[in-house]
């Protein structure tokens, strides 16, 4: 069988390193390559013609369906998206998906994969949405709505609703949880690609809030907004983030 040349894409280097160590395991993968962002991907699609890509969805700048959107039809590759949000599923299988990979996974279902990818390429002619519609909705299914921190040696498991805000203090992270606040040693942006946007909202580039525990939202100076809280903690958005808090106001002023 002639080895599946293939292109990673993410942009961490360390999630980059764990795909390439569980690829490397599978003697009919021959990786090609790496590209950190959805423009450097473009240009290696386009550079080496890969047979199969994992492709991160969400990445600053351009992102996996961006990508995706701008290839032709007749030069995409077989497409594994990866991405720790599920909200993309849906779209998946409107492009070349053949598998969809949900942060973390691990070496087992990695080589799930493989093998729809292995199956997809034997089968190049056949339609197979129905196949990846149904495998997206089971991800979906079986998604946990929990996020994982590690906190003083240990990780604990959080639902999106035990979470009312986050905010950097140097290099830690302080996780606030009503009364109780957990140190987590992880940059921000790091978390914030973990978190479910629909459920929380980067209004600072030291804070993200949960839009549920949002009470009230005042004009601050210089066009910015103080967000008041439920428990009465006031986080204040910043420059970059202004319009983020207007399109949420918006939002909800025309629903």
């Amino acid at each position: 069988m002639t080895r599946i040349r293939t292109l990673i894409v993410d942009d961490e280097e360390p999630a980059r390193e764990l795909l390439r160590a569980f690829l490397e395991r599978h003697a009919e993968v021959h990786i090609i390559g790496e590209a950190g962002d959805g423009e450097t991907a473009l240009e290696e699609i386009r550079r080496l013609a890969p047979d199969l890509v994992f492709l991160d969805v969400q990445m600053p700048g351009l992102n996996g369906l961006d990508v995706v959107a701008s290839l032709p039809p007749d030069e995409l590759p077989l497409i594994v998206f990866v991405t720790a949000y599920d909200q993309y599923a849906l779209r998946a299988f409107e492009v070349s998906a053949c598998d969809y990979l949900l942060k973390p996974f691990d070496a087992d279902r990695l080589a799930s994969t493989m093998r729809r990818v292995i199956a997809r390429r034997e089968r190049s002619g056949e339609d197979v949405s129905a196949t990846i519609r149904s495998l997206l909705a089971h991800v979906q299914t079986m998604r946990d709505e929990r996020i994982v921190v590690k906190s003083d040696g240990r990780h604990v498991f959080l639902h999106n609703d035990e979470i009312e805000w986050i905010e950097a203090v140097g290099k830690d992270l302080h996780v606030h949880l009503g009364s109780n606040v957990l140190v987590v040693r992880e940059p921000l942006n790091s978390l914030e690609r973990r978190l479910d946007p629909s459920h929380f909202l980067r209004v600072h580039r030291s804070a993200i809030v949960n839009r549920t525990r949002i009470r009230e939202v005042q004009p601050w100076f210089k066009g910015d907004y103080v967000l008041i809280l439920r428990g009465g903690t006031r986080v204040v958005s910043g420059r970059t983030y202004r319009s983020v808090v207007g399109r949420l106001l918006e939002g909800h002023r025309s629903g």
